[in-house]
């Protein structure tokens, strides 16, 4: 009995072992001031592989947890790189790490980016903001994430010359990039520590987006799933129902797309305009579809509709004759489908596309009109 008793306890511990460890917040402490640097080794944006080891010859080491996605990360982006520009030629190592498992991140969390926080997209951001700094990721492990524990993106960690952790905390204290900040802590601990003195404020609490465990890809799933049970329709409209659309009497900025069953880079691009919806619904932004299949088609353009999940506002053409329609809609309009518009509130077109979208492009034009801040809300 005792025998058998054993072999169960130890096939429930193989079984354990091969589980993979999801982290929680609750599972994650925050190193403490006087801690040393876990080891790390983890790539980078550049195609190398980074240690800690990889920055031993810096008289410090600041690490900074951030992400894409990220509004409050965004907003200090700009001034991570001046700390960058004022510090590394003096000894200061500045080093990016996002924590973040992709997969955990809702598409409704990406209201304030082009981009979510996967490596691709990481590699994407750097291009974009010209990182000097190291840009590594975590996401798939988050070993990393769990041994220094940062609670918000971001979150800085700074360590001395012997690796010892001398503050932990904040950048500083306003979030808001168009106002100036009066309490610049990140700052402050880097120039006590080159002057050999001790850091004025040691430990600050951090505000931001919170780190996206591994755990939170059930929430992502149901929201996914919240999705695909929206009710999809489609509403019949005539010329001048097809106008009021794109008058756009609204305080949002409203994406139409025109297209139809049969056209083939229509189909394929769909999805793309429903992700968007997601991503920027609750905010300045609406995305709006008009079929132009006719209403003839009407049970086979719902039923495409209800296939790609477009839970938006949809419309289908009641005309037969399209021309009417292709003058109302854009008088630089050929009239080939798919065709894309990007209409500010009041009805001005601020960006027109003919043909398959590029869907990084696209949100980025959204990004300029609607903003990457909180501090951009209107």
């Amino acid at each position: 009995m005792k025998n058998k008793t054993l072999l169960i306890f130890s096939f429930i511990i193989m079984i354990m072992n091969a589980i993979p460890f999801i982290l929680k917040a609750d599972d994650v402490k925050t190193l403490d001031i006087g801690a040393s640097a876990p080891a790390f080794s983890l790539p980078g944006v550049d195609g190398k592989n980074y240690t800690l080891e990889s920055f031993r010859q810096s008289k410090i080491l600041v690490i900074i947890f951030t992400a894409d996605h990220c509004p409050t990360a965004q907003a200090y982006e700009d001034r991570v790189l001046q700390l960058y520009k004022d510090f590394h030629s003096q000894g200061v190592e500045i080093v990016l790490v996002s924590p973040n498992n992709p997969k955990a991140v809702c598409l409704e969390e990406i209201g304030y980016s082009d981009l979510g926080d996967s490596f691709d997209e990481m590699k994407i951001r750097a291009k974009d903001k010209k990182f000097p700094m190291p840009y590594l990721y975590d996401g798939d492990k988050q070993e990393m994430a769990k041994a220094y524990g940062p609670t918000t993106t971001p979150h800085v960690f700074i360590f001395d010359s012997k690796r010892k952790l001398r503050f932990c905390g904040r950048i500083d204290e306003m979030e808001n990039p168009y106002e100036k900040a009066t309490q610049h802590d990140t700052r402050n601990a880097i120039t006590a520590l080159l002057e050999g003195k001790p850091v004025p404020v040691e430990k600050t609490k951090t505000f931001g987006c919170s780190i996206k465990w591994a755990s939170k890809i059930e929430w992502r799933n149901k929201l996914d799933l919240d999705w695909k049970n929206k009710t999809v329709e489609v509403v019949d409209a005539d010329i001048n129902g097809i106008k009021e659309v794109l008058a756009n009497n609204t305080k949002k900025y409203r994406l139409v797309n025109l297209w139809a069953t049969w056209c083939g880079p229509c189909v394929i691009e769909f999805p793309e305009f429903i992700t968007m919806q997601r991503m920027y619904g609750a905010r300045d932004f609406e995305f709006v579809s008009i079929s132009t299949d006719g209403i003839k088609k009407k049970e086979k353009v719902l039923e495409f509709l209800k296939d790609k999940n477009a839970a938006t506002k949809n419309y289908l053409y009641s005309a037969e004759d399209k021309y009417p329609l292709i003058e109302a809609v854009d008088k630089n309009w050929p009239g080939a489908l798919p065709y894309t518009l990007l209409i500010a509130p009041g009805g001005q077109i601020v960006y027109a596309h003919q043909g398959v979208i590029d869907p990084m492009e696209v949100k980025k034009e959204i990004m300029q009109k609607i903003g990457r801040f909180f501090a951009d809300d209107k």
